[in-house]
Parts: structure tokens; sequence; C-alpha cells
């Protein structure tokens, strides 16, 4: 299997299983890639995901390249913005489908092309402290299109952005932190640790509120900001009044860890 499930407690964690490759992206990983996401997606005893590769070499270094050429070619250019639209992109979760839960980055190694705009499209990415990243594609006379050119100026300054996009040249683990593309750099043997560390926190909080919470982050991206504040409360007022909240609060005042249902 070139992709590895495992379940710890409320954390799920993949693991792409193909280290020969750099973990690239063929079409049976992606496919699988897709049913995981959507499992993920529809199991309410999950609530967080955790995506990383195998080895220490990468974490994802993109589509794989053999197939990629016939990829095209099977397609006119209308037939593939067609699919573009309709479809989830690569790795699945990069454009089209939303499993609605956070899903954690733990960047083992080299994160390039399609694998960073993978990692772009996690909520949280954390890195080895001998990442790197980049976006080759234009040294390969492609773009980025799997949300490179989208995800990356929305998350660090425009101008590292665009130098990152129109050079190809890679950034390393220090750089990444600096600008906000990872929010922590640790050695290699603690990454997975520090994602599943990551992971069981927001496991622990109230599944209602974690995805309101998401959700109310990215909508807002898009609105003014007095738009934005709008749908804050309008995203706060229901879990007010549910089981969970009233749960947190009475874990508050007896002072014990809150037992969240999901209601």
């Amino acid at each position: 299997m070139s992709l590895r499930r495992e379940v710890r407690d409320a954390v799920l964690i993949l693991t792409i299983d193909r280290p020969a490759a750099r973990n690239a992206l063929d079409a049976a990983t992606r496919a699988a890639l897709l049913e995981a996401w959507q499992r993920f997606r529809d199991d309410e005893s999950l609530r967080v995901a955790v995506l990383t590769g195998a080895g220490e070499a990468a974490f994802c270094a993109g589509a794989d390249l053999k197939e990629l050429g016939a990829h095209y070619r099977a397609m006119t250019p209308i037939e593939r913005r067609e699919r573009a639209e309709r479809e989830p992109g690569l790795g699945a979760i990069t454009r089209n489908f939303d499993p609605r839960k956070p899903v954690i980055a733990a960047i083992n190694g080299a994160c390039l092309a399609g694998g960073l705009e993978l990692a772009l499209a996690c909520d949280i990415r954390v890195a080895a402290e001998h990442a790197s990243f980049g976006l080759p594609e234009v040294s390969r006379g492609i773009l980025p299109g799997a949300g490179g050119t989208q995800r990356l100026p929305r998350l660090v300054p425009q101008g590292v952005a665009l130098e990152m996009i129109l050079t190809g040249a890679p950034i390393d683990a220090e750089a990444a932190l600096r600008w906000g593309l990872v929010s922590r750099v640790v050695p290699g043997a603690a990454l997975l640790d520090c994602a599943l560390e990551i992971a069981a926190r927001i496991a622990a909080n109230g599944p209602l509120a974690v995805r309101a919470a998401r959700d109310a982050v990215y909508q807002g991206l898009a609105l003014p900001l007095d738009a934005a504040l709008r749908l804050e409360q309008y995203t706060a007022e229901p879990l007010r009044l549910s089981e969970d909240a009233a749960e947190g609060v009475r874990a508050f005042v007896e002072k014990r860890p809150a037992k969240f249902s999901g209601r």
C-alpha cells in the first residue's frame, strides 16, 4: 500500500509510503488519499488528522512526473479545466474537497511542488529541522496548479511568495518558520510527537466548537472585517446553546477535564 492509515484515539495518522519515489503522488496514492479523507470526514470518532511521509528524505515531492505527461496528453485543455472545476485536486484536499476537520502536516523532509501545495492545504504545518520547501514548477515550464499560486501568497508575505513561485528556488525550515509557512520546527526524531501533541490538544476540545471556529476563519478571510465579524457572531451563537457548551462550563466549575459529546 502506498498510503498507511493509523488511528490513535481520536487522531488519524496518514503516511504517504513511497520513500523510493520521494513520496510522490501517483494515481494509486491520490485515489487512496481521497478515500482516506472521505472516511475521515464521515467518521465522527475522528477529530484531527496528521499527514506525513515515510522516511526522512521527503514529505512529498508532488505529482509523480512519470505519470504526469501521459495525464496531460490524455485530455484536451477544456476537458482538464472541466475536471478541475468539479473533482478533488492533487491529494484530494487541494481543491473541491474539505474534510471540515483540522489537518496537521508533519513535514519530514523535502516538501516540493504538489507536496508543498498539499501541505498548504493543511491547517497547521510543523517541520523537521532538515525540511525544505519549494515550488519548482516554473523550471519545468508549468506553474503550481494545485493551489500554490493562491495559498502561498495568503500565508506568507507577497514578495516572499513571488520569489518562491517565480524563481522555483527552495527555502529551508528556518526560513519557513520566519515567514510563517510553518508554526514549529523541531528535530526530525521529535516531529511526529510534536504533531500528535498538537492534534491531541485539538481533539480534547469541543468538536462542534473546533469545526465552527475553523469554518469561521476560512469563510471570514474572504470578507471585509465588518462582515467577517458578523459571520463570527452568526457562527458562535448556536454553540452557546449546545450540550458541549454546558459541559464546558460544568467542567470549569468542577475543575475537571470536559467530556465533550459533539452535541
